[in-house]
Order: structure tokens, then C-alpha cells, then sequence
């Protein structure tokens, strides 16, 4: 799905700018699809959420995981995983900044999964 050409409806992205924002943080992709059910932008920024969620923070952890259990890839390995978790912070502020100024423009990288549709 190609996320870019999406406009949002300039009243749902006004109404939902807030609990968009929200689903950026950690596993708080969950909170725009309870808070704003029907919202093609809450909608949408719960799955760039999750799709964060999922590549930025348990793909890391399970990386620090399995260097904890196999520790002679261990320093390269965990400086990935540290690498991901920087990178993982950068992209949720950009889509907080996104949700806020009330764009659907997908994050860098990541973006254009789709998990939820």
C-alpha cells in the first residue's frame, strides 16, 4: 500500500492529531484504534506505530537477546541493536511531528509496511 499519496481529511486530522501522536510511543499503537474508531488518520498512524514498534523496538531487543546467549558476536552485535534503538527514537519523533501537524506521510524506511489494515 502506498502510504505517500495519502491526504488526510483536514476535520479527522484536526479531531485526531493527539491520539495519533500517542501511537508512536512505544507500544501505544493500540490507543488510536480504541480512541478513534472509524479514523483513516488515527488509523493510520497506528500502523506506522506498530510498524515502528515492531522493527524499532522488538527487533533490537531480540537482537540484545540472542548476543546475551551467543556472546562472541557479542560487542558488533549489540552495537546494532543499540544503532536500532537510536534510529527507532529519531523515527518516533518524526511521526509524532507528523501526526501532530496533521500529515499521513509514511516514516523513513519503515513506513511503508502495513500491518493494519
Amino acid at each position: 500500500m502506498d502510504h505517500s499519496a495519502n491526504t488526510p481529511d483536514a476535520a479527522d486530522a484536526q479531531k485526531n492529531k493527539f491520539v495519533g501522536a500517542v501511537a508512536y510511543i512505544i507500544f501505544l499503537f493500540i490507543v488510536p484504534l480504541l480512541a478513534a474508531k472509524g479514523s483513516p488518520f488515527a488509523k493510520y498512524h497506528a500502523n506506522q506505530g506498530l510498524t515502528l514498534w515492531l522493527f524499532g523496538f522488538c527487533l533490537p531487543t531480540f537482537i540484545y537477546f540472542v548476543v546475551k546467549i551467543i556472546p562472541v558476536v557479542g560487542v558488533y552485535v549489540a552495537f546494532i541493536s543499540y544503532a536500532l534503538y537510536l534510529g527507532a527514537f529519531v523515527l518516533m519523533i518524526i511521526g509524532i511531528i507528523n501526526a501532530i501537524n496533521g500529515k499521513m506521510q509514511p516514516l523513513p524506511i519503515i513506513g511503508q509496511f502495513t500491518f493494519i489494515n
